[in-house]
């Protein structure tokens, strides 16, 4: 459907955007006009910062416990608007509407962990950052927002949030929502744009901690930039997730998490799987993936790339490949759903012999591919997964107990998987990778989050007059 044009929401309000400069926003699943999007300037974000900072002081003295009923209010509200959330999400970024589902069943986990904030909290008097700012990616136009919007609202900051220019619209559903719930003017802002309000973000003397999620390249830049300002900072950037199978595997298990792994959500996750080492013969699992990937078709049970660049660069991905030497047992270029032959789809794409020098091996290709490297021994799969530079996840297909916790111990990254495609711990235990795939201290939710979001306040107090005893009186 057609959409109002968008608007950045500034202390309560949708208004518009002080430059008249709008990209389009296109549907992946059909490639429909959805709406237009403000390109705003920094006027708009000192607008928003300024909104942010006046509601700081009521909202950031308001009891934890009483800030946290909001988001139990809004908890409700997702959990009454469900499928319209996941409809919108569907629609602007081109899952399936059962992953589309799946990613506000998140939003809503993440929620239920920030009304838990009393209880983790109780006895710690902890200072908030006044106005925070979150930047978040395409790929999870809800979810990834709601990574930040609960815990670091919820702990009494106020917080501009700039969303990707290419799915702007289920971010203002969530304003919408949140003040609903009953979240105050101010507290909930968003400005609209490109690479110049994530440059003024960084910038701006009014915020004071920034989390970004995107790619590696654009996380050095905002966390180099935001702490040269002398901001606190937290950037998660891209990966590459290597599963490394062993010929114990189960194999028709196996083959059915790498398949999902790969292509779930059109292989546009930072979890997604897109390199597979082998460990020795392992052509009979080889074969049932190859079968699984067959199963899997663009407009039915595999959602859309989210542009035409994208489609256009996976696919030259995999033309290299070829190139290269490399075998294309499942070839998913080209691909084309009826009644939606404006869509941009990539089918999903298995190559083998793959070489750990090739690019498919070692750059994110972001699409439903994966690269099939094959190695003689364990610690040669070791070595190719921890000569990437990513570190977001990794995991291990086998039925050895202590091969699994050798690979747990040895793999360079974050998050580890023993027989499951896509190693995202639940809440209350956080997200974020190693090395290259995150740029700051700590984790972006969880538990680990809390330290990100405030700052700890000691104090010394003495009331009685007696003599000291002791160094520190």
């Amino acid at each position: 459907m057609k959409y109002s044009p968008v608007q950045n929401y500034i202390n309560g309000k949708f208004v518009d955007a002080a430059s008249d400069r709008t990209l389009d926003v296109i549907s992946p699943l059909d490639g429909n006009l959805l709406s237009k999007v403000p390109m705003s300037t920094s006027k708009d974000l000192d607008n928003a910062v300024k909104a942010a900072k006046a509601a700081f002081p009521k909202w950031s003295h308001t009891p934890i416990k009483e800030r946290v009923q909001v988001f139990y209010k809004y908890k409700y509200l997702m959990e009454q608007n469900l499928q319209e959330l996941a409809a919108l999400v569907s629609e602007e970024n081109g899952k399936t509407i059962g992953e589309a589902t799946a990613e506000i069943e998140k939003c809503i986990e993440l929620t239920e962990f920030a009304c838990s904030l009393p209880q983790l909290v109780t006895g710690e008097v902890l200072e908030v950052s006044k106005v925070v700012a979150s930047i978040v990616p395409f790929n999870f136009p809800s979810m990834v927002p709601n990574w930040t919007i609960p815990n670091a609202i919820g702990l009494g900051n106020c917080m501009v949030i700039k969303p990707s220019e290419k799915v702007p619209l289920s971010v203002g559903r969530l304003a919408q929502l949140l003040k609903e719930a009953g979240l105050p003017d101010g507290v909930f802002n968003i400005v609209h744009g490109d690479s110049e309000i994530v440059e003024a973000i960084c910038d701006h003397p009014g915020i004071e901690a920034v989390s970004f999620v995107g790619s590696t390249k654009v996380a050095k830049i905002v966390y180099q930039r935001a702490t040269q300002k002398f901001k606190r900072a937290l950037a998660l950037g891209g990966a590459k997730n290597h599963l490394m199978v062993l010929p114990d595997a189960k194999a028709d298990m196996t083959a059915q998490n790498v398949a999902a792994s790969m292509s779930g959500c059109a292989g546009q996750r930072c979890m997604a799987a897109s390199a597979m080492v082998g460990v020795g013969n392992i052509d009979h699992i080889i074969e049932k993936i190859v079968d699984e990937a067959k199963k899997i078709v663009p407009g039915k049970n595999l959602g859309a790339v989210i542009s035409k660049e994208s489609k256009e660069r996976i696919e030259r991905y995999i033309g290299e490949a070829e190139r290269d030497g490399a075998k294309i047992l499942v070839d998913g270029r080209n691909a084309i759903v009826e009644g939606k032959e404006k869509g941009t789809y990539v089918g999903p794409t298995v190559i083998d012999f793959v070489k750990p020098e090739m690019s498919v091996a070692k750059e994110e290709i972001f699409g439903p591919v994966i690269s099939i490297m094959r190695t003689n021994t364990v610690d040669e799969a070791l070595a190719i997964e921890n000569a990437n530079p990513y570190g977001n996840a990794a995991s291990v297909f086998t039925q050895n107990g202590g091969l699994a916790r050798y690979i747990i111990d040895h793999a360079s990254a974050g998050m580890i998987g023993v027989n499951v495609g896509v190693p995202v711990p639940r809440e209350p235990f956080s997200f974020g990778g190693w090395n290259e795939s995150k740029f700051g201290v700590g984790d972006i939710t969880g538990k680990s989050s809390i330290e990100f979001w405030t700052k700890l306040k000691k104090s010394t107090v003495k009331w009685n007059p007696e003599a000291g005893v002791n160094w520190m009186s």
